[in-house]
């Protein structure tokens, strides 16, 4: 898992993205398009047209950093809108990563009572 630290955004980049770009491609995308600054710690995540394969995008402060994700089965959950960011919690990042639905997860049962 990636560390996120207490204060960093997590960005979801909504449509599709072209999965062949690398570190300075998506960095362009995230300035350009979705108006974010690529090195300000943030965590950017991009999405490919299947859904299978996700890539973040993360400055640490010494350089850049770019993870991916490919699903084995099924597909990352994503926002429908066509254009621009939707903001997310880290622990929602975690959900994503793990392939879980992020907008609304479902809590484990708890006994009420012991014995």
């Amino acid at each position: 898992m990636i560390p996120v630290a207490s204060g960093v955004r997590v960005w979801l980049a909504t449509g599709h993205t072209d999965m062949r770009k690398g570190f300075d491609g998506l960095a362009l995308i995230a300035q350009e398009t979705l108006r974010r600054d690529p090195h300000s710690g943030h965590l950017i995540v991009f999405r490919g047209r299947r859904g299978d394969l996700i890539k973040i995008l993360w400055h640490d402060g010494q350089g850049m950093c770019l993870f991916a994700k490919r699903l084995d089965r099924g597909r990352f959950l994503w926002p429908s809108t066509a254009d621009g960011t939707v903001t997310i919690t880290a622990a929602q990042l975690g959900y994503l990563l793990e392939g879980i639905d992020w907008r609304m997860p479902q809590k484990t049962w708890r006994p009420t009572a012991a014995g």
